[in-house]
């Protein structure tokens, strides 16, 4: 466990969906080779460059996978948990993904999730640019009345990250499945959601 930065003193929370809180099941090569789309490719930066009479159908169906994939999510190992101990502190909770609001709100509640966060603290691709952009953490921050510097981003990839580092706020990479870490945008690094929980109850 690698941490550069006290956590216990944050007062805002702000999680990745996919692959954070819930098994990761998106495949990615998959959805780009049926919205035809280059392998390595940013599925939504290359389809926000596209005209939009040729973006429209692949967006379409981009939707209709995610809204598919969110009714079989599965929670990660510990999300529950660590859910209950920030509710418990009295931590704001907020979502930022790359998904729809409709998705995440699908997939929250697909994974039990859906009762410790507000509505209006679920940001989808349609509420904030899509992550690296920070704006969606400053948003979140913006609501909450709270200082970046008092904020946490959690998610599984460097765009997270990204996002929270650029927004000012502290950063936690949960481990990946391939290992692909990125240390220098980390503050905290964990293997899972139950060492970030244990982590959190250390005095």
């Amino acid at each position: 466990m690698q941490m550069r930065t006290c956590l216990h003193d944050k007062i805002g929370w702000i999680f990745d969906l996919d692959g954070t809180l819930t098994v990761p099941v998106h495949d990615f090569g998959v959805i780009r080779q049926e919205l035809a789309i280059p392998e390595g490719e940013d599925i939504l930066g290359h389809l926000g460059q596209l005209p939009e009479e040729l973006a429209a159908p692949k967006q379409r169906r981009l939707d209709e996978i995610e809204r598919e994939l969110a009714g079989y999510a599965v929670a990660a190992p510990g999300v529950l948990a660590l859910l209950d101990h920030l509710g418990r502190c009295q931590s704001r909770l907020g979502i930022l993904t790359r998904n729809s609001r409709e998705v995440a709100l699908v997939t929250l509640e697909a994974i039990g999730a859906h009762g410790y966060f507000h509505p209006d603290d679920v940001l989808g691709r349609a509420e904030a640019p899509p992550k690296p952009n920070p704006s969606g953490v400053v948003q979140l921050c913006t609501q909450w009345q709270v200082a970046a510097g008092q904020v946490v981003m959690v998610g599984d990839y460097l765009f997270d990250l990204l996002a929270g580092r650029s927004a000012g706020a502290a950063t936690v990479h949960v481990a990946r499945p391939d290992g692909q870490r990125w240390p220098a945008a980390s503050d905290v690094s964990v293997e899972t959601l139950d060492e970030l929980l244990l982590l959190l109850k250390q005095t």
